[in-house]
């Protein structure tokens, strides 16, 4: 009920999900009840792939021969992935900033990559007008990749035992997970299952912060022209989603922050030193926020670690 999905039998997956919610120890010193929800051990390193089962699930009911995305990496390798499995055509659209490893990861499932010179909004923009010219079914961080998203919100819940934690702390690049994650949330206590609901915080770096930067000035999304991070899986200067991603911190009572590529590096090395996982470098974006805003948190706290180190070595 949960999920736009009407064939079953048409399911696309790899068994994606049920990635582990880690007790932080180390962490737990500075912020308390804080656990990792890390996301590396999904079929392709990312949370993307959530997304991508439902996107290309909804692809094959419609009869989907072929698509096309616009990728910082992750996704497009979950998309590559999933159409391969699916039996679809793939055309990938990439900005100069993605690393070798993703371009690899992609061209392995035989997907064909178009490198755009730009930014991920140049790439947007190259793959809509592919799409438009020859009606090749778009996907991306659009509404079925939302749908799927949800699912990191389900597990939380049931990992903690029905226990709604005070604050999910998420990175933030296109917005989209954010708001799935708290749309999770609202399925579950409009049909009964749970009582209350978390407040949502969103991290982005300081180089690419658009939604933030709304947030925190009470204006609409200025897209950034030359964004600029270390992590660029959310280095999204024009978010699709970034209005739903305000929507989620303001309905939630949330809030959201910056940090710096040197703290985000920092925290990589603190993950991997300090709690044994291997993050990569936007993944560690929502931890490093988290300790950021230290003063201003409490109860159970859970941080989104959205992808796999291997990706950017």
């Amino acid at each position: 009920m949960f999920y736009p999905i009407v064939d079953l039998n048409k399911k696309v997956t790899f068994k994606e999900g049920g990635t582990a919610l880690i007790k932080s120890k180390f962490f737990s010193n500075q912020l308390g009840d804080l656990w990792l929800k890390y996301e590396g051990t999904n079929p392709t390193g990312s949370f993307k792939d959530r997304g991508s089962t439902v996107e290309i699930t909804k692809a094959v009911e419609l009869g989907v021969k072929s698509v096309c995305c616009a990728s910082t990496g992750n996704m497009g390798a979950s998309v590559a992935s999933y159409s391969t499995k699916a039996g679809m055509g793939c055309k990938i659209f990439l900005p100069t900033n993605v690393t070798v490893q993703k371009i690899k990861q992609i061209s392995i499932h035989g997907a064909e990559v178009v490198k755009v010179n730009g930014t991920y909004a140049d790439a947007v923009k190259k793959c809509s007008e592919y799409s438009q010219k020859t009606k090749t079914y778009l996907v991306g961080d659009y509404a079925y990749r939302g749908e799927g998203e949800k699912s990191i919100g389900f597990e939380i819940t049931d990992q903690l035992n029905w226990h709604v934690p005070d604050f999910i702390v998420c990175p933030m690049g296109n917005g989209t997970m954010i708001y799935s994650v708290w749309d999770a949330f609202n399925d579950l206590k409009q049909v009964g299952l749970i009582d209350k609901l978390p407040k949502m915080v969103g991290i982005q770096s300081a180089g690419c912060s658009p939604i933030v930067t709304a947030w925190k000035n009470d204006l609409d999304i200025v897209p950034v022209k030359k964004p600029k991070t270390v992590a660029s899986a959310i280095e999204c200067g024009d978010p699709l989603d970034g209005i739903k991603a305000l929507e989620a911190l303001h309905k939630s009572k949330g809030f959201a922050e910056t940090v710096t590529d040197k703290e985000i590096l920092e925290m990589k090395k603190e993950l991997g030193r300090k709690e044994g996982i291997f993050a990569e470098t936007a993944g560690a974006v929502s931890l490093a926020g988290a300790i950021k805003l230290k003063n201003r948190l409490h109860g159970t706290i859970v941080c989104v670690v959205t992808g796999n180190g291997l990706k950017e070595i």
